[in-house]
């Protein structure tokens, strides 16, 4: 498929994170630009605010009539639509060309020179670093994440059209689209056990899109993966390596031993091993692209961080609120740690929203251990996301799993006058629901009480 030929792209899904960036990236190319979501969020009215139109109501009459030409229309969806869906039933009963989101990305990305981060956890924070990097550098990169990026305020880095960033996302096998001439895969921990059945399949999958990667591409792996390739690692032996780390006010301080030299007194201001690690990788393929030190140095100190990646609300002397989009194990372990290393004296108090029923059932033991850690834990019901119910898998049947005395289950009317009632100087939400849209009712109310 040829793009330049396609004046219309319609977007089924378009409020998804994901989504959004290639809607945005496409109104920038002057496409129409049309599309459906469930609801109204902060990103359908971002990209309103850009002129794109959004509808909230799924029927087949909401489709504008200049888009009913299947010639001059690409169709967009993301696998989270059901397949019931009318609009999208509608496009595939009338010969329109109906692409998933990372066929569509498959289809930009190809003739750029293309860096793909893979991994469970940690593609959004070091593509995004990553397209900073690049973007500082003067080069003409353009960045599709996953998350909306506090440097430029977007899920979407457009600095020119010879260089594509992207996540390469495992679920539903999406990366295996994609072509890079550079890729990292940050981690390989089971997920998505309802798409891969087990955590065999999954590491299979990541191994055949090692062999998407182009001849002559590289393939860069964290330190300790089942898999070859150009190792990173956190003061250790790998080929590029985070060494004599410190930190002052909340900022990393280190240097990185890489295969000819040392680059030294690097600053970056994102707490947590787990992030140290990403932007490590992030820096890595920078400089295996040839981008040059000094430049990526003052890049990565200007690096402001990801929304609901471990992002501040409030932090006074009194009271530190951070909300993050943790929501596997893992990750809650990696907020944990991250929280513990910059307030290791300080009460925690954590609000999860799981995410998923099969996910929730398919690791409960996990998330039990992972959340035990905090000195307190409020359990919001699970977000169902794109699934149905699973008979016995609820939040109650989770929190009891959970050794801590501190813990209870919390509706979200009731949430914020328990946050109010803790003694806890750290307040956390995390979860990759709809958690993120309480945030800001949380946060006036911490600061009236306060």
């Amino acid at each position: 498929m040829n793009l330049k030929n396609i004046h219309n792209i319609y977007f089924i899904g378009i409020g998804g994170i994901g989504m959004s960036a290639l809607a945005r990236y496409f109104k920038a190319n002057k496409k129409h630009v049309v599309g459906y979501d469930k609801t109204a969020t902060e990103i359908t009215g971002a990209l309103s605010n850009l002129g794109i139109d959004v509808h909230f109501e799924d029927s087949a009459e909401n489709i504008p009539v200049s888009f009913l030409n299947p010639a001059n229309t690409l169709v967009v969806y993301t696998p989270a639509v059901p397949k019931s869906h009318s609009e999208l039933t509608y496009f595939k009963n009338n010969q329109f060309q109906v692409l998933k989101r990372s066929e569509v990305l498959g289809l930009i990305t190809e003739n750029t020179f293309c860096l793909a981060v893979a991994g469970t956890h940690g593609k959004t924070t070091t593509s995004s670093i990553l397209g900073h990097l690049l973007a500082e550098c003067n080069v003409e990169v353009t960045a599709f994440l996953g998350g909306v990026t506090e440097n430029y305020n977007s899920n979407l880095i457009l600095k020119g059209a010879k260089v594509s960033v992207v996540e390469a996302d495992e679920f539903d096998r999406s990366f295996l689209t994609l072509s890079p001439n550079l890729a990292c895969i940050t981690s390989m921990d089971a997920d998505h056990l309802d798409i891969y059945g087990e955590a065999d399949a999954l590491k299979e999958s990541f191994i055949e899109f090692t062999k998407r990667i182009k001849p002559k591409g590289k393939l860069f792996v964290k330190s300790g993966l089942p898999i070859d390739g150009i190792t990173y690692g956190i003061e250790d032996g790998s080929n590029y390596s985070a060494q004599n780390i410190k930190i002052e006010n909340g900022t990393y301080m280190f240097d990185v031993k890489t295969p000819k030299e040392v680059i030294e007194n690097i600053h970056f201001n994102l707490p947590g091993r787990h992030n140290l690690s990403n932007a490590l990788i992030a820096l890595a393929m920078a400089v295996e692209y040839g981008c040059p030190h000094q430049q990526l140095a003052k890049a990565l100190a200007s690096f402001k961080g990801v929304k609901r990646r471990f992002t501040y609300h409030i932090k006074t002397d009194d009271l530190v609120f951070v909300d993050d989009y943790a929501h596997h194990p893992e990750e809650i372990n990696a907020v944990h740690q991250a929280v513990r290393e910059m307030y290791p004296d300080e009460r925690v108090l954590a609000i999860f929203q799981p995410h998923l029923y099969s996910r929730t059932k398919d690791f409960a033991n996990e998330f039990a251990e992972s959340l035990a850690q905090f000195d307190e834990v409020l359990l919001l019901d699970i977000y169902p996301a794109r699934e149905l119910p699973i008979e016995g898998v609820t939040s109650g049947w989770l929190l009891g799993k959970i050794d801590n005395e501190n813990k209870q289950l919390v509706s979200k009317e009731l949430m914020l006058s328990k946050i109010q009632e803790s003694d806890a100087k750290i307040i956390l939400t995390i979860g990759a629901g709809d958690i993120g849209e309480e945030v800001n009712k949380i946060k006036k109310g911490l600061s009236v009480a306060s």
